[in-house]
């Protein structure tokens, strides 16, 4: 069945059948049995996965956008990450559909981002979505581009719009695989006067080492990727100051590692 599946299995039935004469005959007929009324029709829920590449936040959509849930669950999401974030990048790589309701949840996204001086844009744009939004004459209404790379440089080119003030200090990137971690790092160096920019992974460092100056980089403990990876980061990091936080950190008392931090990074960058 065009659309679907349809879930059968064959069944044998006996039958009693009364032939004139009195004979009595009986037959076996095999007959199809449905497991099932429904016709499945290989939905797919969409799934959103989020994560942070400096102030870039990238949402890697996979499923369909579609009216119901979907929908909900896209605007949603975009409108939970305005309360602090100004950057998102919507990966449509793994989007297998998209109806109009979908695009139109799309361009409601994109609108509530510039209103607060945002910005939406696009990666990865399949073949048959880059055909919907021709058709839809949107094409020039969302900023595409081919790769999280360039879609991260892009945000990086242009100028910041946050309506909190934009820190003046020194630039500090911090690496480490721990969320949580990242989040402390974070809120302490700006608390203190840092420009921080956060990573959970090399290859997402080496995206914001690339589009960005930094003045120090902080360094998980164990953080591995692929030698490739590996290498050109430690080949960009070679003229910045590396400070590994090592793997004690996450289990010092949170005092003691703020105070031993600042006094790391301060050695680092005494002018900040």
């Amino acid at each position: 069945m065009a659309g679907g599946r349809f879930n059968a299995t064959m069944e044998t039935v006996k039958t009693r059948q009364r032939w004139p004469g009195g004979v009595i005959r009986y037959t076996r007929t095999f007959v199809l049995k449905q497991l099932s009324m429904s016709v499945e029709r290989a939905v797919m829920r969409l799934s959103l996965e989020t994560r942070e590449v400096g102030r870039v936040t990238i949402v890697r959509c996979k499923g369909r956008i579609v009216a119901g849930g979907e929908n909900e669950a896209l605007r949603a999401h975009v409108a939970h990450l305005l309360r602090d974030r100004r950057a998102i990048v919507l990966h449509l790589g793994e989007v297998v559909f998209i109806d109009s309701s979908g695009l139109g949840t799309m361009v409601r996204s994109l609108t509530s981002t510039r209103q607060v001086r945002g910005d939406l844009k696009l990666c990865a744009v399949p073949e048959h979505i880059q055909k919907v939004l021709a058709l839809s004459h949107m094409t020039k209404l969302f900023d595409s581009h081919e790769s999280e790379d360039n879609a991260v440089a892009a945000f990086y080119r242009m100028p910041v719009a946050a309506e909190q003030p934009v820190p003046k200090g020194k630039s500090v990137l911090c690496v480490d695989r721990n969320v949580d971690v990242v989040i402390y790092v974070r809120e302490l160096l700006r608390r203190a006067g840092y420009d921080v920019h956060t990573s959970n992974n090399l290859h997402d460092g080496l995206i914001l080492m690339q589009v960005s100056r930094f003045d120090l980089v902080l360094l998980g403990d164990e953080m591995s990727a692929s030698p490739t990876t590996e290498k050109r980061f430690r080949d960009v990091c070679a003229s910045v100051p590396v400070v590994e936080l090592g793997n004690e950190f996450p289990t010092l008392e949170a005092g003691e590692a703020a105070a031993k931090l600042l006094e790391r990074v301060a050695a680092c960058l005494p002018s900040a």
